[in-house]
């Protein structure tokens, strides 16, 4: 096996940029896009379930590689994966923007996630293995902050080009953002880091992955509509035991069992951020409907408003990650998960007639907690493993993000079908709306507060206060 580090001669700096324009840009596509969808519902004359799908298939194509693209990094290069989802993002960008129907848009917005999967799956491994552990909690928050920019600024700048210029407009503005980040990866990324040079890739695994995480989201999404996705889900459930006990058994997994089984802070660590991102994903969605449907803002009104929590986690994600440089990461995450479960206390108290000071109250904790959380979580998780298992450790953890997010999502869509059947958001359907909110923020803070004791878990050892650097 070759080593953990064979080259490393790139630039810190462009290192830091690279990760942040690639952190950038996924989200950006996912919350852009959403804007965009009425727009290109009419041109295309798509229905709904198409339109649904649009967004569907990009969250669930980085889901399903994720993992492989992890494994796949450690074991041919970082460095080749990052630039192959480069390049593929970079096709999949222009070729939405040519899109000719609404069955090629879907299949481009595939190979898109596909992409962003791989490139969201090495950026933080390619990090960890450039900067010193010492920087590594700031540069984690500028990567973090990156996030939370794409998610804020996708609403604003596709309304703009949707209004002005056309839909098409949010890819063509994204390319030139690709094509940069391509240049400098290239130019200034020299080196190349792979931990597990030489070993097999598990192709059964892999494939058994996919196959039992597209059964439980398919099943999930798709309760209301009989029992043959209940079925499905179950099917993908079992799949899922099935997998975790082949790679509990692999010499060369996508997923190692065994350090989750034996490394409490990474597995608590990921845990707390699949149960983070679960119960405080479904604000946006449910803040967006209540807002324009219930208190009769516009869409631009509400996205002033919505925005309010994204844009401090942007600006505060890289002081919490410099903070975790000089302070115990882990108790500062808790910290954060600790003011995201009293915001989503407080969502629960919310009526029709509350006022707009009590909303802004609400997204500005949330901003805060999750900017407390991310960053040093990311730092936490990174430090917890050798060198080696980089890969793994950074498509893991994207991987329960989005895992987090879809269980939202899923949850969500259970309780509107319970409270409101098929019927829409409306000035007469704003009370049975806003009970079937309530209810689910109930859940959401049950689940927070499950989160912060998963993140104390961690916090036993003294010795957590300042974590090592693990060897290779």
């Amino acid at each position: 096996m070759s080593s953990n580090a064979p080259e490393n001669t790139a630039s810190p700096a462009a290192t830091v940029f690279v990760v942040s324009v690639v952190q950038f840009l996924t989200p950006f596509m996912m919350s852009a896009v959403g804007v965009a969808l009425p727009a290109i519902g009419k041109e295309f004359s798509a229905g709904a379930v198409q339109l649904g799908m649009v967004e569907m298939i990009y969250i669930l194509a980085v889901a399903l590689i994720m993992l492989p693209a992890g494994r796949m990094a450690d074991i041919h290069g970082r460095k080749k994966v990052f630039v192959f989802g480069t390049v593929l993002f970079i096709i999949a960008t222009l070729l939405l923007a040519l899109a000719p129907s609404i069955g090629t848009f879907i299949l481009f917005r595939f190979l898109q996630g596909t992409g962003a999967s791989m490139v969201t799956a090495t950026s933080v491994a390619i990090l960890s293995s450039v900067i010193p552990p010492a920087h590594r909690g700031k540069a984690m928050g500028i990567a973090v902050a990156a996030v939370y920019m794409g998610l804020s600024a996708g609403p604003t700048l596709a309304g703009f080009m949707v209004t002005h210029l056309g839909w098409r407009w949010i890819f063509f503005f994204a390319l030139p953002l690709e094509l940069i980040s391509l240049f400098l990866t290239l130019r200034y990324l020299k080196g190349e880091w792979k931990g597990a040079e030489g070993m097999p890739f598990d192709w059964l695994g892999s494939l058994l992955y996919m196959a039992a995480l597209f059964a439980m989201i398919f099943g999930a999404t798709h309760l209301k509509e009989g029992p043959y996705h209940v079925g499905l889900l179950a099917m993908g459930l079992a799949g899922m035991i099935g997998f975790l006990s082949w790679e509990s058994k692999s010499n060369s997994p996508i997923l190692n069992v065994r350090l989750l089984s034996t490394n409490r802070v990474f597995a608590m660590s990921n845990l707390a951020t699949l149960i983070n991102y679960a119960a405080s994903f479904g604000v946006t969605f449910f803040f967006s409907l209540y807002l324009q449907q219930v208190k009769g803002f516009s869409p631009q009104g509400a996205g002033l408003i919505l925005v309010t929590q994204p844009l401090l986690q942007a600006v505060l994600s890289p002081l919490s990650g410099k903070l975790a440089d000089t302070l115990p990461p882990a108790r500062i995450a808790t910290f954060g998960m600790g003011l995201c479960a009293v915001a989503l206390a407080l969502c629960t108290t919310l009526r029709v007639e509350t006022p707009l000071p009590m909303l802004l109250a609400i997204l500005v904790l949330l901003g805060i907690g999750f900017a407390l959380f991310s960053s040093p979580n990311m730092t936490i998780v990174m430090g917890s493993v050798a060198p080696k298992d980089y890969g793994i450790a950074s498509s893991l953890i994207a991987t329960m993000r989005t895992i987090g997010m879809l269980t939202a999502m899923t949850l969500i869509t259970f309780i509107l079908t319970l409270f409101m059947g098929d019927a829409p958001v409306t000035a007469e359907t704003a009370t049975a709306f806003v009970d079937a909110m309530r209810t689910g923020f109930v859940i959401f803070s049950g689940l927070s507060v499950l989160g912060i004791f998963c993140s104390m878990g961690r916090m036993e050892r003294k010795s957590e206060e300042a974590l090592p650097e693990p060897r290779g």
